[in-house]
Protein backbone atom coordinates (compact mmCIF):
# COMPACT_ATOMS: atom_id res chain seq x y z
CA UNK A 1 0.00 0.00 0.00
CA UNK A 2 0.93 3.83 -0.43
CA UNK A 3 1.15 6.20 1.97
CA UNK A 4 -2.07 7.75 0.58
CA UNK A 5 -3.56 4.28 0.88
CA UNK A 6 -2.52 3.54 4.59
CA UNK A 7 -3.71 6.94 5.77
CA UNK A 8 -7.52 6.67 4.18
CA UNK A 9 -7.21 3.09 5.29
CA UNK A 10 -6.55 4.37 9.11
CA UNK A 11 -9.27 7.16 9.08
CA UNK A 12 -11.97 5.08 7.87
CA UNK A 13 -11.12 2.56 10.35
CA UNK A 14 -11.81 5.25 12.64
CA UNK A 15 -15.16 6.82 11.97
CA UNK A 16 -16.57 8.74 12.95
CA UNK A 17 -14.02 9.89 14.66
CA UNK A 18 -12.20 13.19 13.41
CA UNK A 19 -8.73 11.85 12.07
CA UNK A 20 -6.65 13.63 9.40
CA UNK A 21 -4.17 11.85 7.22
CA UNK A 22 -1.13 13.94 5.54
CA UNK A 23 2.07 12.14 4.30
CA UNK A 24 5.36 13.43 5.81
CA UNK A 25 9.01 13.10 3.88
CA UNK A 26 9.25 12.57 0.15
CA UNK A 27 10.34 9.79 -2.33
CA UNK A 28 11.47 6.55 -0.66
CA UNK A 29 10.99 8.03 3.26
CA UNK A 30 7.74 9.04 2.95
CA UNK A 31 4.89 7.63 5.57
CA UNK A 32 1.75 8.18 6.23
CA UNK A 33 0.74 10.32 8.64
CA UNK A 34 -2.47 10.17 10.77
CA UNK A 35 -4.13 12.91 14.28
CA UNK A 36 -6.54 11.48 16.02
CA UNK A 37 -7.78 13.42 19.12
CA UNK A 38 -6.18 12.16 22.54
CA UNK A 39 -9.32 10.57 23.42
CA UNK A 40 -8.83 7.86 20.27
CA UNK A 41 -5.22 7.27 21.04
CA UNK A 42 -5.50 3.94 22.36
CA UNK A 43 -8.05 2.44 19.86
CA UNK A 44 -6.29 3.86 16.78
CA UNK A 45 -3.16 1.85 17.69
CA UNK A 46 -5.46 -1.02 18.04
CA UNK A 47 -7.07 -0.61 14.76
CA UNK A 48 -3.69 -0.50 12.99
CA UNK A 49 -2.38 -3.60 14.56
CA UNK A 50 -5.37 -6.09 14.17
CA UNK A 51 -6.71 -4.43 10.74
CA UNK A 52 -5.77 -7.44 7.87
CA UNK A 53 -4.94 -4.83 5.09
CA UNK A 54 -2.30 -2.67 7.47
CA UNK A 55 -0.99 -5.23 9.66
CA UNK A 56 1.12 -2.56 11.79
CA UNK A 57 2.42 -5.41 14.36
CA UNK A 58 6.11 -4.00 15.02
CA UNK A 59 6.27 -0.67 17.39
CA UNK A 60 9.36 1.37 16.03
CA UNK A 61 9.67 3.70 18.80
CA UNK A 62 7.42 6.10 20.32
CA UNK A 63 8.37 9.66 21.26
CA UNK A 64 7.13 13.75 21.84
CA UNK A 65 7.53 17.10 20.54
CA UNK A 66 7.40 20.23 22.28
CA UNK A 67 5.05 22.80 20.57
CA UNK A 68 5.37 25.27 23.40
CA UNK A 69 1.99 26.99 24.04
CA UNK A 70 0.06 24.75 21.62
CA UNK A 71 0.92 21.72 23.84
CA UNK A 72 3.02 18.51 23.17
CA UNK A 73 2.47 15.79 20.16
CA UNK A 74 2.92 12.30 21.20
CA UNK A 75 4.25 10.35 18.21
CA UNK A 76 4.29 6.57 17.76
CA UNK A 77 5.65 4.72 14.59
CA UNK A 78 4.52 1.30 13.54
CA UNK A 79 5.70 -0.99 10.67
CA UNK A 80 4.29 -3.76 9.23
CA UNK A 81 7.05 -6.48 8.88
CA UNK A 82 4.25 -8.27 6.28
CA UNK A 83 3.67 -5.83 3.92
CA UNK A 84 6.40 -2.97 4.45
CA UNK A 85 5.03 -0.35 4.81
CA UNK A 86 4.76 2.09 8.23
CA UNK A 87 2.47 4.95 9.86
CA UNK A 88 2.87 8.02 11.82
CA UNK A 89 0.16 8.02 14.86
CA UNK A 90 0.31 11.74 16.61
CA UNK A 91 -2.07 13.61 19.17
CA UNK A 92 -1.56 16.40 20.68
CA UNK A 93 -1.86 17.00 24.81
CA UNK A 94 -2.85 20.38 26.33
CA UNK A 95 0.56 21.79 28.23
CA UNK A 96 -1.02 21.87 31.72
CA UNK A 97 -2.54 18.53 31.37
CA UNK A 98 -0.18 16.30 29.18
CA UNK A 99 -2.52 13.12 29.86
CA UNK A 100 -2.29 10.34 27.27
CA UNK A 101 -3.69 6.50 27.56
CA UNK A 102 -0.89 3.49 27.70
CA UNK A 103 -0.54 1.40 24.70
CA UNK A 104 1.51 -1.42 26.90
CA UNK A 105 -1.25 -3.97 26.78
CA UNK A 106 -0.72 -3.58 22.73
CA UNK A 107 2.55 -3.50 22.41
CA UNK A 108 4.57 -4.78 25.83
CA UNK A 109 7.68 -2.87 23.75
CA UNK A 110 6.22 0.51 24.50
CA UNK A 111 6.75 0.66 28.32
CA UNK A 112 10.62 1.84 28.16
CA UNK A 113 9.41 4.42 25.52
CA UNK A 114 6.72 5.69 27.79
CA UNK A 115 9.11 5.76 30.41
CA UNK A 116 11.47 8.08 28.81
CA UNK A 117 8.58 10.20 27.04
CA UNK A 118 7.25 10.71 30.74
CA UNK A 119 11.02 11.49 31.85
CA UNK A 120 11.75 13.87 29.36
CA UNK A 121 8.55 15.62 29.58
CA UNK A 122 6.75 15.26 31.89
CA UNK A 123 3.81 13.49 29.99
CA UNK A 124 1.41 11.20 31.76
CA UNK A 125 0.24 7.69 30.26
CA UNK A 126 -2.75 6.90 32.03
CA UNK A 127 -2.37 3.27 32.80
CA UNK A 128 1.15 2.45 32.29
CA UNK A 129 1.59 1.62 36.62
CA UNK A 130 5.92 2.14 36.15
CA UNK A 131 6.63 5.40 35.16
CA UNK A 132 9.54 5.71 37.42
CA UNK A 133 12.95 7.50 36.55
CA UNK A 134 14.79 5.89 33.98
CA UNK A 135 17.84 7.71 32.91
CA UNK A 136 17.99 10.64 35.36
CA UNK A 137 18.47 10.50 39.04
CA UNK A 138 15.03 10.21 41.21
CA UNK A 139 15.85 13.98 43.21
CA UNK A 140 16.69 15.84 39.60
CA UNK A 141 14.02 18.67 39.02
CA UNK A 142 12.37 19.31 35.54
CA UNK A 143 12.14 18.22 32.43
CA UNK A 144 15.43 18.32 30.13
CA UNK A 145 13.87 18.07 26.58
CA UNK A 146 11.18 20.57 27.25
CA UNK A 147 12.10 23.91 25.84
CA UNK A 148 12.03 26.42 28.69
CA UNK A 149 13.86 24.17 30.47
CA UNK A 150 17.64 25.83 31.44
CA UNK A 151 21.04 23.82 30.96
CA UNK A 152 22.78 24.33 34.05
CA UNK A 153 25.90 25.20 31.72
CA UNK A 154 24.18 28.15 30.80
CA UNK A 155 25.10 29.75 34.49
CA UNK A 156 28.80 29.06 33.74
CA UNK A 157 28.92 29.74 30.18
CA UNK A 158 27.05 32.02 27.87
CA UNK A 159 24.85 30.96 25.69
CA UNK A 160 26.04 30.64 22.26
CA UNK A 161 22.66 31.31 20.32
CA UNK A 162 21.04 34.24 19.44
CA UNK A 163 18.40 33.95 21.59
CA UNK A 164 17.18 32.68 25.18
CA UNK A 165 13.78 31.22 25.80
CA UNK A 166 11.19 33.32 25.14
CA UNK A 167 13.23 36.72 24.33
CA UNK A 168 11.32 38.32 21.43
CA UNK A 169 12.31 38.58 17.77
CA UNK A 170 12.95 42.42 18.14
CA UNK A 171 16.64 41.82 19.83
CA UNK A 172 17.78 42.89 23.06
CA UNK A 173 20.18 41.72 25.80
CA UNK A 174 20.65 38.31 26.96
CA UNK A 175 18.42 37.74 30.57
CA UNK A 176 19.74 35.89 33.11
CA UNK A 177 17.94 32.62 33.09
CA UNK A 178 19.16 29.94 36.00
CA UNK A 179 17.61 25.90 35.73
CA UNK A 180 16.19 24.41 38.59
CA UNK A 181 17.86 24.02 41.57
CA UNK A 182 20.95 26.33 40.86
CA UNK A 183 20.59 28.88 43.73
CA UNK A 184 21.24 32.58 42.75
CA UNK A 185 24.96 34.61 42.96
CA UNK A 186 24.35 35.51 46.73
CA UNK A 187 22.27 32.83 47.80
CA UNK A 188 24.66 30.61 49.24
CA UNK A 189 27.03 33.60 50.80
CA UNK A 190 29.45 35.46 49.17
CA UNK A 191 30.86 34.10 45.75
CA UNK A 192 34.79 32.26 46.78
CA UNK A 193 37.49 34.16 45.55
CA UNK A 194 40.76 33.02 44.39
CA UNK A 195 43.87 33.10 47.14
CA UNK A 196 45.28 36.29 47.18
CA UNK A 197 48.08 37.82 49.37
CA UNK A 198 46.56 36.70 52.38
CA UNK A 199 46.18 33.14 51.54
CA UNK A 200 42.65 32.64 51.77
CA UNK A 201 39.52 33.78 49.96
CA UNK A 202 36.11 35.30 51.55
CA UNK A 203 32.48 34.32 52.16
CA UNK A 204 31.65 31.21 54.31
CA UNK A 205 33.47 28.50 52.23
CA UNK A 206 36.22 30.60 51.71
CA UNK A 207 38.36 30.22 48.90
CA UNK A 208 41.41 29.01 47.15
CA UNK A 209 44.12 27.59 49.11
CA UNK A 210 47.54 29.38 48.65
CA UNK A 211 50.30 27.18 46.98
CA UNK A 212 53.06 26.98 49.83
CA UNK A 213 56.71 28.71 48.17
CA UNK A 214 59.01 26.89 46.71
CA UNK A 215 62.45 27.04 48.35
CA UNK A 216 65.20 27.97 45.75
CA UNK A 217 68.72 27.53 46.43
CA UNK A 218 70.45 30.91 46.18
CA UNK A 219 72.85 32.63 43.50
CA UNK A 220 76.35 32.90 43.26
CA UNK A 221 77.67 36.51 42.97
CA UNK A 222 79.08 37.31 39.47
CA UNK A 223 82.41 36.30 39.14
CA UNK A 224 81.84 33.93 42.22
CA UNK A 225 82.51 29.90 41.68
CA UNK A 226 79.91 27.94 42.80
CA UNK A 227 80.80 25.45 45.46
CA UNK A 228 81.10 21.95 44.76
CA UNK A 229 79.30 19.63 47.04
CA UNK A 230 81.29 17.36 49.08
CA UNK A 231 80.36 14.35 47.05
CA UNK A 232 82.36 15.88 44.19
CA UNK A 233 85.25 16.93 45.86
CA UNK A 234 88.89 15.33 44.58
CA UNK A 235 91.47 13.99 46.52
CA UNK A 236 93.67 16.21 47.75
CA UNK A 237 97.39 15.68 46.09
CA UNK A 238 100.81 15.34 48.22
CA UNK A 239 103.73 17.63 48.75
CA UNK A 240 106.45 17.34 46.65
CA UNK A 241 108.83 14.92 48.07
CA UNK A 242 106.58 12.60 49.74
CA UNK A 243 105.30 9.60 48.45
CA UNK A 244 101.69 9.22 47.66
CA UNK A 245 99.49 6.61 47.48
CA UNK A 246 99.58 5.21 44.11
CA UNK A 247 100.53 0.91 43.91
CA UNK A 248 104.14 0.15 44.38
CA UNK A 249 105.73 -1.68 41.34
CA UNK A 250 104.41 -5.23 41.14
CA UNK A 251 100.97 -4.29 42.08
CA UNK A 252 99.49 -3.56 38.67
CA UNK A 253 100.98 -2.38 35.00
CA UNK A 254 103.61 0.14 35.26
CA UNK A 255 102.79 3.67 33.76
CA UNK A 256 105.85 5.20 31.52
CA UNK A 257 107.38 8.38 32.65
CA UNK A 258 106.92 11.85 30.48
CA UNK A 259 109.06 11.53 27.76
CA UNK A 260 110.19 8.12 27.48
CA UNK A 261 109.49 5.61 24.83
CA UNK A 262 108.30 2.53 26.13
CA UNK A 263 110.40 -0.73 25.16
CA UNK A 264 109.51 -2.56 22.23
CA UNK A 265 108.93 -6.07 22.54
CA UNK A 266 111.45 -8.47 21.36
CA UNK A 267 110.58 -10.03 17.97
CA UNK A 268 110.67 -13.75 18.12
CA UNK A 269 114.39 -14.90 17.44
CA UNK A 270 116.06 -11.57 18.80
CA UNK A 271 116.84 -12.66 21.75
CA UNK A 272 119.06 -15.70 20.14
CA UNK A 273 121.03 -13.71 17.76
CA UNK A 274 122.23 -11.07 20.63
CA UNK A 275 122.78 -13.77 22.92
CA UNK A 276 125.27 -14.62 20.26
CA UNK A 277 126.78 -11.64 19.12
CA UNK A 278 126.89 -10.23 22.92
CA UNK A 279 125.14 -7.31 24.54
CA UNK A 280 127.60 -4.94 25.23
CA UNK A 281 128.48 -4.44 21.00
CA UNK A 282 128.95 -0.63 20.52
CA UNK A 283 126.90 1.03 18.57
CA UNK A 284 128.15 3.44 15.91
CA UNK A 285 128.61 7.52 16.85
CA UNK A 286 126.85 9.86 14.87
CA UNK A 287 127.65 10.51 12.01
CA UNK A 288 129.84 7.45 11.37
CA UNK A 289 129.05 4.18 9.30
CA UNK A 290 128.54 1.24 10.77
CA UNK A 291 131.73 -1.47 10.07
CA UNK A 292 130.50 -4.10 7.46
CA UNK A 293 131.88 -7.21 8.56
CA UNK A 294 134.41 -9.27 6.72
CA UNK A 295 133.55 -11.79 3.92
CA UNK A 296 133.19 -14.90 5.79
CA UNK A 297 132.86 -13.20 8.93
CA UNK A 298 129.20 -12.52 10.86
CA UNK A 299 128.53 -9.16 11.89
CA UNK A 300 127.28 -7.84 15.10
CA UNK A 301 123.32 -8.80 14.19
CA UNK A 302 123.89 -11.98 12.64
CA UNK A 303 124.39 -15.47 14.11
CA UNK A 304 127.39 -17.31 13.69
CA UNK A 305 127.29 -19.49 10.30
CA UNK A 306 126.03 -23.07 10.49
CA UNK A 307 127.58 -26.30 8.98
CA UNK A 308 126.85 -27.08 5.17
CA UNK A 309 123.28 -28.86 5.64
CA UNK A 310 122.39 -27.49 9.02
CA UNK A 311 119.19 -24.68 9.17
CA UNK A 312 118.37 -22.88 11.69
CA UNK A 313 114.85 -23.75 14.27
CA UNK A 314 112.52 -26.03 12.04
CA UNK A 315 115.05 -25.78 8.93
CA UNK A 316 114.72 -21.90 8.61
CA UNK A 317 117.04 -19.36 8.61
CA UNK A 318 117.81 -17.02 11.53
CA UNK A 319 116.70 -13.28 11.12
CA UNK A 320 119.82 -11.33 9.08
CA UNK A 321 121.30 -14.46 7.73
CA UNK A 322 121.60 -15.74 4.52
CA UNK A 323 120.38 -19.23 3.52
CA UNK A 324 123.80 -21.64 3.27
CA UNK A 325 122.82 -25.03 1.90
CA UNK A 326 124.19 -27.12 -0.72
CA UNK A 327 124.71 -25.42 -4.20
CA UNK A 328 121.44 -26.34 -6.75
CA UNK A 329 122.64 -28.64 -8.91
CA UNK A 330 121.54 -28.12 -12.43
CA UNK A 331 120.93 -31.35 -14.16
CA UNK A 332 123.01 -32.41 -17.07
CA UNK A 333 121.98 -32.97 -20.11
CA UNK A 334 121.92 -36.36 -21.36
CA UNK A 335 123.63 -37.36 -24.85
CA UNK A 336 119.97 -36.47 -26.97
CA UNK A 337 120.97 -32.83 -25.69
CA UNK A 338 118.05 -32.91 -24.03
CA UNK A 339 117.90 -31.96 -20.09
Amino acid sequence: MTPEEVGRRVVALLAPVEATASVSGGQGYARATVDVPPASWADAVRAARDDAELGLDFLDWLSAVDELADGFDVVLHLWSVRHRHGLLLRTRVPRDTPVVASVVDLFPGAAWHERETHEMFGIDFAGHGELRPLLLPPEFEGHPLRKEFVLASRVAKPWPGAKEPGESEAGGGRRPVRPPGVPAPGEWGTTPTPAGAAGAGEGPRGGTPARPARERPARPAPGERPARPASAERPARPPAGEASDRPAAGDGPARSVPGERPARPAAPGEGAARATAGEGAARPAAGEAPESPASGEAGPGSAAPTAAGEAGPLGRPLPGERPTGAPRQEPEPDAAGES
